[in-house]
């Protein structure tokens, strides 16, 4: 078991080169956790993190969320292959047969196919979330049929908060608080900033022009994003109180139960196999993503928000977890203390960042040049003399709050239809092509962007 003074060492090493303002890192083994924090949680006050300090968790908030979806199959209140209209009758897609056919366990494994990029704000009521869900039926596009393929969506677990609050007659957060946050007897947990503002909380950071961290223009993305990801923050060692709970399979120290054994193996059970680098695994469970990483079975979710990144993995067989929260700079450069920590306490062999091949191999540019857009984001691939390029650019809400500067990128074949990001640090990105024409039709960045014909870039 690593001592907080080597934590705290270590993490300040890494948290430096990685231009990280404030990190906080616990690790579990067993009933004892050590935690260490450094930096600061705002670089306007110099506030210091400590390892009771709340940051962001971003999309591990997914693995709240299902844990409340189990807890009411549990009941007997939900059925995860039962149309979601068998529990919201006026829920609407744009594509009609596709809402009438997704399920909770296509939303719980990122396969219903529909549009999963949607942040606009629908106010601060308890009804955002709901409001949120009567959007979809005009802007939510479907992507290919339910159950095809996953693609990582955000508004499907925001639709799963929805059917939370159905079902229990609790707001999202209220159902949080009364279902998790209690039982499991959690203080460093909040639901929105009049919860984080008594706090010692984190605020988050975003990469200025001259490459320095500065303060992120807000505090938290909308209410109706809460149930992926977009407001809910915890305490390193909090995060791995929950954790906790699913090691031991739903069972709680007094006795009683979070979930039944039943439901939290089911979380861990493959449901799809993802399209990815492998450095997140090959399948997704329920809520959990699912690392095939050499030695033992590993789980875990990270999350991000604006100017806040989170990491969690976990070991069940070893009783072993791990958590890193930060509030800016590059967390992945975070990357080799995880391996390492993993490495001697799970003897987990955590693979190396993916690196572009020294020799590449040859890809059809044809295949792969165009244009390709979500409602978050716009991709173009280019063929340029220097080889290919990519440029991206964030849309919609998602640019007003972090912003729609335009970033181009040096690409690199990784496969006949695959890319991946040529320069940087951390984790590059890999994008993969799918289609089986002249062009691909879809690319996948682990959630889908599709092709933009002509006609609708003319009409954009």
């Amino acid at each position: 078991m690593p001592t907080p003074e080597y934590l705290e060492a270590r993490l300040a090493e890494l948290a430096h080169k990685a231009g990280i303002p404030g990190a906080s890192i616990a690790v579990r083994v067993g009933d004892r956790t050590v935690a260490a924090a450094v930096g600061v949680l705002d670089t306007a006050t110099g506030y210091p993190a400590t390892t009771d300090s709340l940051f962001q968790i971003g999309s591990i908030t997914k693995v709240w969320t299902t844990t409340l979806v189990m807890q009411l199959v549990d009941e007997g209140l939900l059925d995860l292959d039962a149309p979601v209209r068998t529990y919201l009758p006026d829920f609407r897609l744009v594509d009609e047969d596709a809402a009438r056919q997704v399920t909770a366990r296509q939303l719980l494994c990122h396969t219903a196919g529909f549009e999963g990029e949607l942040f606009d704000d629908h106010g601060p009521g308890d009804d955002a979330i709901e409001r949120l869900v009567a959007s979809l039926a005009t802007v939510a596009d479907q992507l290919f049929p339910p159950g095809e393929m996953f693609s990582y969506c955000n508004s499907g677990f925001d639709l799963l908060g929805r059917v939370v609050e159905v079902l229990t007659g609790l707001t999202w957060e209220t159902a949080v608080r009364e279902r998790i946050v209690v039982p499991l007897g959690l203080a460093h947990v909040a639901n929105n900033a009049s919860e984080s503002i008594v706090q010692r909380t984190a605020i988050g950071h975003l990469s200025g022009p001259d490459g320095t961290q500065v303060k992120a223009p807000v505090h938290h993305m909308g209410r109706a994003g809460a149930p992926s990801g977009g407001m809910l923050a915890t305490s390193a060692t909090d995060l791995l109180e929950f954790a906790a709970a699913h090691v031991r399979r739903g069972l709680l120290p007094d006795g009683t139960r979070l979930l039944s054994e039943a439901s939290a193996r089911a979380m861990c059970e493959p449901q799809v196999e993802i399209i990815g680098d492998g450095v997140l695994g090959r399948s997704w469970g329920l809520g959990w993503n699912l690392y095939d990483w050499p030695g033992e079975p590993v789980i875990g979710h990270d999350g991000g928000t604006i100017g806040q990144s989170a990491m969690l993995r976990v070991v069940p067989s070893r009783g072993v977890s791990v958590a890193l929260l930060t509030n800016g700079g590059n967390m992945y450069l975070v990357y080799d203390l995880i391996r390492e920590l993993l490495g001697t306490l799970a003897g987990v062999e955590v693979p190396d960042l993916r690196v572009p091949p020294t020799e590449p191999p040859t890809i059809d540019a044809r295949y792969v040049v165009g244009g390709y857009a979500s409602a978050a984001m716009r991709v173009d691939i280019a063929e340029t003399e220097d080889g290919l390029t990519l440029t991206a650019q964030n849309l919609g809400a998602i640019a007003e709050l972090a912003g729609d500067e335009v970033v181009t990128t040096r690409v690199v074949p990784v496969s006949e239809r695959a890319l991946i990001a040529g320069e940087g640090g951390g984790r590059l990105p890999v994008y993969a092509f799918l289609g089986e024409g002249e062009q691909a039709d879809l690319l996948h960045m682990g959630r889908v962007l599709r092709r933009v014909r002509a006609t609708e870039a003319e009409a954009g």
